[in-house]
């Protein structure tokens, strides 16, 4: 196979696989994964070096991502932010980075992409800030109490996940940099890649027999896995015919070829969207110079070859079976996830760890590039995994069983809103998880990966479930509790604290305010009535997904627990709480309340509802929040006061122990530390407030509230 991976060294770097965490000796499991660790942080800045200077760090490859700058910082802020989640460490190597870094992966709405809000580092510095990173990542590898099986509540689980998450990394980055201008990236002889090309195939269809399918994987699961992964589907697939080959360069041309992209009636509504405002007329790796088309790879523009996949986003796979089914009469369309592992499974093709030679151009054991389309064939299919990525036509959900693991709440569940759909199979450059028959990754339609598709063809219909509800149960209960219905005569919070508010409003500036801790937003939807500019913020994208759904549309649906599995469906509209003028006045954005960006400030008000008793460092974010207002400007705290130690080390506690043999309050601590910079303007109030869990079980909870002018 001319130019595969060569040389020993290479190889050694390149070809891994990601450690089985249920079996082995626990010393040597150390080593094992400090090993893996070590390759992984190496393979990531050996992508970086492909980079043409610090202008390639600074460009934005995709106007709806953040530059490569900020992706070379982030792999090692993730580390940093998760382990002080954890508990595992205390201290931050370096705040501003750290904050600088943490959100903006995913293309989300609540992401801030307005370059005026960054000072981005050099490369330099950043390496520097990394090299620091991974020297004490290492001492904990080496020092962390290691235990066989290694498991969801395991510290080392925490280590894998941030290994895993930079793995991801690795493969995402690679497509930012394939989206560059070719003279911001250069060579590199680590990433050779496939130089045979040619005609394709013709393509065909072959059965692929009825039978049961499993998706999803216990806790006692040898490898590490995202949260999605966990969980239990089961279905019988009724026989279909699938395409021998992915669709190559050289079968899409005939649509392209064809006005396909020129069409509208091929198209679905969101793709025929894409197409006008984007003005494609190809898919976006193809370029045209005068008559002959070019492909351009992750470093290098070469002669198009014809019997590779092509790489397109779901809305031209799409409207590609669209095309064809029109052009062939058969109905043709994309395969569902379950019917990509009906295909799967009918080769019984071994997991990752187990693979002497991946059975396909996968986890960088060949190329780092696709290669023609007839090269890895299994059981009469080609490129059942490998070579790029699997488009299929199921948005992501929730297996049965789905549960949200504490270290990272907004892996999955942000994307369970019907507009992600699941990619399958795995690319050249997938590697680690990426690679394993479990893993469940999701993108936004239009989003590019190193993706193609196959098709199929079947009589069985496919529901896609576009009435969206919320099903995530802590943010669903939360939509109740700021959205919903009234209990037990309490009334609602957010107007409850507004009207002990609004007396210590007159004279003040009303421009800008600041709702820390907002939650699904209602709070900050009620302060748009009284300040010219409203910004919630919260630790979660969980629960800003659900405040910015109801900026962009209005109204938001959800499922409401009644009892055992009996639920109902509800429907928030801010009309509903005269709150729909004032949608245009409010931005949401994900952010730690304890190392906030310097961004935040500048505000006449500060609201942080029941927040400081979840911070892991409360008496912090107190010392730091003068720093975010207006002279004379107001600071609202609420809580219960409810400590503990899952959330707060007690030595961080505001207040709720003895202090010198006496008790010391939570308010009492509030004075001690807010008194240099703030006024208390009046007695602490109590705030009552319901949270409703099932029709039969409420939280009655009683905040306390404190209103604080700056000095």
């Amino acid at each position: 196979m001319e130019n595969m991976i060569e040389t020993k060294s290479h190889q050694d770097l390149l070809v891994t696989k990601t450690p089985i965490l249920n079996q082995g000796n626990p010393e040597e499991k150390r080593k094992e994964i400090l090993n893996y660790f070590r390759k992984t942080w190496e393979l990531d800045e050996l992508l970086y070096d492909c980079l043409n200077g610090q202008e390639a760090f600074l460009h934005r490859a995709d106007p709806l991502r953040h530059p490569l700058a900020f992706y070379f910082g982030h792999t090692a802020t993730f580390f940093v932010n998760k382990l002080i989640l954890a508990g595992i460490i205390t201290d931050r190597l370096n705040p501003k980075f750290e904050s600088m870094f943490a959100v903006g992966v995913d293309e989300m709405s609540w992401d801030d992409l307005n370059d005026k809000h960054y000072e981005w580092p050099t490369a330099q510095e950043t390496l520097a800030y990394r090299n620091e990173a991974k020297k004490m990542i290492e001492k904990l590898i080496l020092e962390l109490p290691l235990t066989i099986p290694i498991n969801w509540e395991s510290q080392f689980w925490v280590i894998m996940m941030g290994i895993e998450h930079q793995r991801i990394h690795i493969e995402t980055s690679s497509v930012l940099i394939r989206q560059l201008p070719i003279h911001l990236v250069k060579p590199n002889l680590l990433f050779k890649i496939c130089m045979e090309w040619g005609d394709a195939p013709v393509n065909e269809l072959l059965k692929v027999k009825s039978g049961k399918v499993r998706i999803g994987k216990g806790k006692d699961n040898a490898l590490y896995g995202w949260d999605n992964e966990f969980g239990e589907f089961q279905s019988k697939i009724k026989s279909f015919h699938a395409s021998k080959f992915l669709v190559s360069n050289e079968e899409f041309k005939a649509f392209v070829d064809d006005d396909g992209y020129k069409t509208e009636k091929w198209w679905t509504e969101e793709g025929w969207g894409w197409v006008t405002y984007k003005k494609c007329e190809h898919p976006l790796w193809w370029l045209k110079e005068g008559s002959e088309w070019k492909l351009r790879t992750m470093l290098e523009m070469i002669e198009m070859p014809w019997n590779w996949p092509v790489e397109v986003n779901y809305l031209e796979a799409k409207a590609f079976c669209n095309w064809k089914s029109a052009k062939t009469g058969k109905t043709l369309r994309l395969p569902t996830e379950a019917e990509y592992y009906r295909l799967r499974d009918s080769f019984n093709i071994a997991d990752q760890p187990e693979w002497e030679m991946a059975p396909g151009n996968i986890n960088l054991e060949y190329y780092s590039s696709s290669c023609p389309v007839d090269k890895f064939e299994t059981g009469g299919f080609y490129d059942v995994i490998g070579n790029v990525w699997q488009w299929t036509e199921m948005p992501i959900s929730g297996l049965d069983g789905f549960e949200i693991h504490p270290f990272y709440d907004d892996f999955s569940t942000p994307t369970f809103d019907a507009k992600h759909n699941l990619i399958k199979g795995g690319s050249w450059i997938s590697t680690g998880n990426l690679a394993i028959r479990d893993s469940r990754y999701a993108f936004r339609r239009h989003f590019f990966q190193h993706a193609g598709f196959r098709y199929i063809e079947s009589d069985q219909e496919v529901e896609i479930e576009t009435d969206y509800y919320e099903t995530d149960s802590l943010v669903s209960q939360y939509c109740e509790f700021q959205y919903g219905e009234e209990y037990f005569g309490v009334k609602d919070y957010s107007k409850a604290c507004l009207a002990l508010i609004k007396d210590h409003l007159k004279g003040l500036t009303k421009g800008n305010a600041l709702d820390i801790g907002c939650a699904t937003g209602r709070t900050t939807f009620e302060l748009a009535k009284y300040f010219d500019k409203v910004t919630g913020l919260d630790f979660s994208a969980r629960f800003i997904r659900i405040g910015t759904q109801l900026k962009e549309s209005g109204k938001l649906k959800y499922i409401r627990q009644e009892e055992g599995k009996l639920t109902s469906h509800q429907e928030i509209k801010l009309v509903d709480h005269d709150l729909g003028s004032v949608r245009d006045s409010v931005e949401f954005f994900q952010a730690d309340a304890c190392n906030l960006k310097p961004i935040y400030s500048g505000y006449d008000l500060v609201f942080a509802g029941n927040l400081i008793d979840r911070l892991y460092d409360p008496i912090k974010f107190l010392q730091d929040i003068h720093m975010r207002i207006n002279d004379g400007g107001i600071l609202v705290l609420t809580s219960p006061y409810t400590w503990l130690e899952e959330f707060t080390e007690v030595d961080k506690w505001v207040g709720g122990y003895r202090k010198d043999g006496e008790p010391f309050t939570s308010f009492d601590g509030l004075k001690n530390i807010l008194r240099e910079h703030f006024d208390l303007l009046d007695e602490p109030r109590d705030v009552p407030f319901v949270i409703r869990e099932t029709s039969r079980k409420f939280q009655h909870t009683i905040a306390q509230m404190t209103i604080w002018r700056k000095k």
